[in-house]
């Protein structure tokens, strides 16, 4: 037997791509078309950096404090991570430990199978319904060691009601329901609201998306006092300093401004449905986004090549070549200017 035998092996989570050359229109990542707030900056600039030799808050106490007041949660309640994938990654290695399958949809986010993959925990998936939508009755009752439902879902851009969520949580009192609400703040209902009401359910949210923060790594889990002293725990058996200085300072910044957020969330949603106008004329189809792309078909004109064509263009959209989606591209929603460009590209290739 040789050490290779001994290495854990996995087939990894594919990001999307990070083109270096200028002039590139990057609408591929659901990153935010626009800057961090004005607050945002000035928080940066006016850093102690004396600080940078010093471990951080090993609880990014400020930055916890600051978004657990915000949601009018209790102390306890939020854990503080490098990204929503850092603070998911670290959910499914503390709530998931059980012989039973872990259950999401055939057609979610990709890191989800990845990290089962990692932490050696079973699962399977539940087919979306043609339509893209999440049938609500794979959930029900599921007797599952897990449930992983990203509400809006990605890459298909749809949402559950609030109260389908909450079906879903009430109906599975013996696992943990983990809501990946990456995208809530485009268009969806946030269930904040039911973790005081249950406690099997973690709320996931980043601010890598609606408030502009992709490149300093923010993100929380939420969830009852019980649970987040697990997440705590497992964490702290892993990396204990994962939130940095610089990062703990902007993301008090950005919850601070809260108009900025509003507002450029406001602009982002207004692009969107714009953008899906113009392309509908065009023959392109998809459903309802409440998200800040769109997950669009040609009626005629293969995915695929639209893809490259694209790209020829210096304009990067995402498209994976798999059974059910192989025929659709995901479109982040961009600046006006972006958007007009994509347009216009489109018009020449189609």
């Amino acid at each position: 037997m040789s050490y290779e035998d001994k290495i854990r092996t996995v087939v990894p989570y594919t990001p999307g791509e990070q083109p270096t050359c200028t002039g590139v229109i990057k609408l591929n990542t659901n990153e935010c078309p626009y800057p961090p707030s004005e607050k945002v900056k000035k928080a940066v600039r006016e850093m102690d950096w004396e600080k940078l030799r010093l471990y951080p808050n090993v609880e990014a106490e400020p930055l916890v404090e600051t978004w657990r007041e915000y949601n009018g949660l209790k102390k306890g309640q939020v854990f503080a991570g490098v990204g929503s994938d850092d603070v998911l990654s670290m959910c499914f290695l503390t709530y998931f430990n059980s012989d039973k399958p872990v259950i999401f949809p055939d057609i979610t986010y990709s890191f989800y199978d990845v990290w089962c993959e990692v932490y050696r925990i079973p699962y399977e998936v539940r087919p979306l319904k043609d339509d893209f939508t999440i049938d609500p009755a794979d959930y029900i009752d599921s007797g599952a060691g897990g449930i992983v439902i990203a509400n809006p879902n990605a890459p298909t851009g749809a949402a559950l009601p609030l109260t389908t969520i909450e079906k879903i949580v009430a109906s599975n009192p013996d696992c943990i329901v983990i809501v990946d609400e990456a995208y809530v703040d485009f268009g969806a209902q946030s269930a904040i609201g039911l973790i005081e009401k249950y406690d099997n359910l973690v709320v996931v949210q980043t601010f890598s998306k609606s408030r502009a923060l992709a490149g300093l790594r923010v993100g929380f889990a939420m969830g009852c006092e019980k649970l987040i002293k697990y997440l705590n725990d497992v964490k702290y058996s892993v990396n204990s300093y994962t939130m940095n200085y610089p990062s703990i300072a902007a993301g008090c910044a950005a919850i601070e401004d809260d108009e900025y957020f509003r507002d450029i969330v406001a602009r982002i949603v207004k692009t969107r449905e714009n953008t899906a106008k113009r392309l509908r004329e065009m023959g392109f189809s998809f459903a309802d986004s409440c998200t800040n792309f769109l997950f669009a078909k040609h009626e005629s004109a293969d995915a695929g090549y639209i893809f490259e064509e694209l790209k020829k263009k210096n304009i990067f959209v995402r498209h994976w070549n798999k059974p059910r989606i192989k025929d659709y591209l995901r479109i982040t929603i961009g600046t006006d200017e972006e958007m007009d460009s994509l347009i216009n590209a489109l018009k020449e290739l189609i």
